[in-house]
């Protein structure tokens, strides 16, 4: 360590002489090593980091897709489950200890204390009572769900975030135990989860409340579909048994799940031929579900790649300066004094680690404000994203490790030209003159430099175009000078007028505030990234058993094309003539049309969602241009349905 440590002082002695060159050489290094340290700090946060839970490895979950967030029908690869479907697989699932199911997708819901007038929104899931068991998550006041919480007729019981106990509620001791309104149930906060934990999978957004399965009737009322067996939409995640085998897992669930279905009426005699493709595959849920990776995996990617280049570019740019610098007069100097080829080399490399280490402190700073940005910049909308920007230990690793590698590779060049300095050119008085000469080809280093800043304003031009395209896209509506509002109705059961009645009352009430020209309500709207997707039926048509017929689907209100800006492209939209006690119509898109072009005019023919003997239910009335529901990033439009909201079909 003695020569290592004569090295470092060595190094630090010269870059001090020089401070100009150590100033712009650290600026460079810190902002060529801040941008992949700021990339790594997302990479890191939203797809390798492991979730704050109890032995992480253990966590399996049931599929590998990401569906959402309510389907129906035959799913070949099952991800999302029915509620009565997952009873049955947890009954046939011995190599987990515990299998916890929750709700695919996060919704707002209104919080208030009892008698507060105002609620607070607040997104929410449902999940079974063990979920917190599962993942052997700690409260941090209180208790949290347990399964006795999750049975009908228990008391109504909730859990908050620390998150939201500490900004909706200033960490108020009496609110664990306090008496609560959520969606218009009455229900108690029984506890207030970890710090850290955020739920089942990193997201924007995450879930704040957490709400027993069992409430799920009492908050939806008539929109209840808890006890539908045909309706798919939780996930599960559980916890190995010592020693078991997740292809086993997989094996005996698959089985399980092939039983259950051929069971099942609502799958129909077309749909059961395909009843032994249906499987369930086991993956590892150490994240969680995973959906980040999912989502921000590929533009994560192209970040990495932009800001490996412009490191190279840096790196390059300082082999070329170290290279100006070599002072070979010097370094005959003390090659004649006895520093070997060996020791020149080594004090080059450590000279070009030590300045590295520097910009990758200084680095790090730049990364901390890098990725506040690109937080800002990728999540404009959001009021949260579970991502620390403050260097965590694997950030630091890898800006160490970075910053070795940084430094050893522009200083490579540079110390090897010096190493090679002949002991006679001191003696003879060549030093000066052979001062600029370098064994090491300077014009190789700018011929790379120009090559790869060709190369990344390049790719900068086409992701510019890129971006453009995305943006000059005609997404199926109008989003200027249009405002979504969330509205969670009281559950009345069974009772579909009152509702119509309610929602008749809040169109008036809306239309009557100043500037106001159109409103409209539906189930969800565009780019909020829901999609309720379930198998159809056509009438007439054969349906394909290697290709069975689907669509996404939405309820909406009269006017509400017009309202949100969708074209109208044959026939009509839907309109305040479509009464539940009206005939029963349908609006398809564009994407409808195609893939079933074959059956010929959609005007006039009929479709159901269901089975064969729902094809007759709705009449198809009108054509829409596809319309993006999930994203602005979404490949492809898919076959979609829109309903009247309050025409519905007994199944």
């Amino acid at each position: 360590m003695a020569p290592l440590g004569h090295d470092i002082r060595f190094a630090l002695r010269r870059l001090r002489q020089q401070p100009g060159f150590t100033t712009v050489a650290v600026l460079t290094l810190a902002l060529g090593l801040g941008a992949n340290i700021a990339v790594f700090t997302l990479v890191h946060a939203l797809i390798l980091r492991t979730l704050p839970v109890e032995r992480p490895q253990e966590l399996y979950r049931l599929g590998d897709t990401m569906d959402c967030c309510v389907n129906s029908g035959l799913a070949t690869s099952y991800s999302l489950f029915s509620f009565r479907l997952l009873e049955h697989l947890k009954a046939n699932a011995p190599g987990f200890t515990q299998l916890a199911a929750f709700q695919a997708n996060v919704t707002p819901v209104g919080v208030r204390r009892a008698g507060d007038p105002v609620a607070r929104s607040l997104p929410g899931a449902f999940v079974t009572g063990n979920y917190f068991a599962m993942f052997g998550v700690q409260a941090a006041a209180g208790r949290l769900l347990r399964d006795g919480d999750d049975r009908q007729g228990a008391p109504p019981a909730a859990v908050l975030s620390y998150r939201a106990w500490d900004q909706q509620f200033g960490r108020d001791p009496s609110v664990v135990g306090g008496a609560f309104v959520v969606n218009g149930t009455p229900m108690t906060i029984v506890g207030v989860a970890a710090p850290t934990f955020f739920g089942d999978t990193i997201r924007p957004d995450p879930a704040a409340i957490w709400i027993p399965l069992a409430q799920e009737p009492a908050m939806r009322g008539a929109g209840s579909i808890l006890e539908r067996p045909d309706q798919n939409w939780l996930y599960a995640i559980g916890r190995a048994a010592p020693g078991a085998d997740a292809e086993g897992i997989a094996a005996r669930l698959t089985v399980a799940l092939q039983q259950w279905l051929s069971a099942q009426p609502f799958v129909g005699e077309e749909e059961r031929p395909l009843i032994p493709r249906q499987h369930v595959a086991v993956v590892p849920a150490e994240g969680g579900v995973g959906q980040a990776r999912a989502q921000y995996s590929r533009s994560l990617t192209i970040l990495f790649a932009a800001s490996g280049l412009v490191l190279l570019i840096a790196l390059a740019n300082l082999a070329n300066l170290l290279l100006a610098r070599v002072d070979r007069g010097q370094a005959a100097v003390r090659a004649a004094l006895g520093a070997g080829a060996g020791l020149l080399l080594r004090q080059g490399l450590v000279e070009g680690v030590v300045l590295a280490l520097a910009g990758g402190v200084a680095g790090v700073g730049v990364a901390w404000l890098g990725t506040r940005a690109l937080i800002k910049l990728a999540f404009p909308l959001v009021s949260f994203v579970p991502v620390d920007a403050s260097p965590s230990g694997p950030v630091w690793l890898f800006a160490l490790g970075l910053s070795v590698a940084a430094g050893a590779l522009f200083s490579a060049g540079p110390a090897w030209a010096l190493s090679r300095t002949p002991p006679l050119e001191a003696l003879s008085g060549a030093g000066r003159a052979l001062q600029g000469r370098s064994f090491v080809p300077r014009g190789s280093l700018l011929v790379v430099q120009v090559a790869l800043s060709l190369v990344l304003l390049s790719c900068a031009g086409l992701l510019g175009a890129s971006l453009g395209n995305l943006e000059r896209q005609r997404l199926g509506f109008t989003p200027e000078n249009r405002v979504v509002l969330r509205i969670d109705p009281p559950a009345i059961a069974g009772e579909t007028e009152r509702l119509g009645i309610l929602f008749a009352r809040l169109e008036e009430a809306l239309r009557r505030v100043p500037g106001v020209e159109r409103v409209a309500f539906a189930m969800y709207t565009p780019m909020e990234g829901n999609n309720w997707s379930s198998a159809i039926s056509l009438a007439g048509r054969k349906s394909d058993p290697n290709r069975p017929d689907g669509s996404s689907w939405n309820r909406v209100s009269a006017g509400y094309f017009e309202a949100v800006g969708t074209r109208i492209l044959r026939g009509r939209g839907i309109d305040e003539h479509d009464t539940p006690a009206s005939r029963r119509v349908a609006v398809v898109n564009e994407a409808f049309v195609r893939r079933f072009s074959s059956e010929g005019d959609p005007l006039g023919r009929r479709v159901g969602i269901g089975d064969a003997g729902h094809a007759g239910d709705y009449e198809i009335v009108g054509v829409v241009e596809d319309v993006k529901y999930t994203g602005a990033t979404q490949p492809e439009v898919r076959p979609m349905l829109f309903l009247p909201s309050f025409q519905t079909v007994e199944y």
